[in-house]
């Protein structure tokens, strides 16, 4: 079964990016995949801000990561970047952890002013971290999503429709991607 990884960078909690990750992966769930959600909220804070490598609690996430096929990676965006607890996480990861994963960035703002942080803030650091295979960024205006009273979300039609069709381009690839290393693995 496709597994997919999800990372949530939101430093609070209930939020609309951890929100937004969740009706992602319940989407690919019915699609038949296998999907996690990590909150690097949960994580230790003093191994992320000591940068400690080799922290037991790190064990889980990274032998997640690296069963993964697919990574999506939500964050809010504040002052026009990338949380820092994510910048953190992902500090701490192997140098190639990313290397032949097919990433899916999604963000929330405050304001469509931030739009392009994604292309110029976490993008690089993606690549650096081996991804080659990164998709369109979904970005939502907070007041595009909504929370509502019983804690479920509710999207602005166009966000929902953007969503859902950069996840079908998601499994699109994903699938891709695990037939070209099955067919490699062939070859060889």
């Amino acid at each position: 079964m496709t597994y997919i990884l999800a990372i949530a960078g939101s430093p609070s909690h209930p939020s609309r990016t951890y929100g937004i990750l969740e009706y992602a992966t319940q989407i690919l769930s019915q699609q038949g995949l296998e999907t996690d959600i990590i909150s690097v909220r949960d994580l230790p804070a003093e191994d992320l801000v000591y940068g400690r490598y080799n922290s037991p609690a790190l064990e889980k996430p990274k032998a997640l990561l690296e069963q993964a096929s697919g990574i999506i990676i939500a964050t809010p965006i504040y002052k026009a970047a990338y949380t820092g607890l994510l910048k953190s996480f992902l500090d701490l990861l192997p140098q190639k952890a990313l290397t032949g994963k097919v990433l899916l960035p999604l963000a929330t703002g405050g304001t469509i002013a931030h739009l392009l942080s994604i292309e110029y803030a976490l993008k690089p650091v993606l690549g650096e971290l081996g991804a080659r295979h990164i998709l369109s960024t979904v970005y939502a205006v907070d007041k595009q999503i909504q929370i509502q009273a019983d804690g479920s979300l509710q999207l602005d039609e166009e966000i929902d429709q953007r969503l859902k069709e950069v996840l079908t381009e998601f499994i699109q690839a994903v699938n891709k991607s695990q037939s070209d290393v099955k067919e490699l693995a062939y070859t060889n």
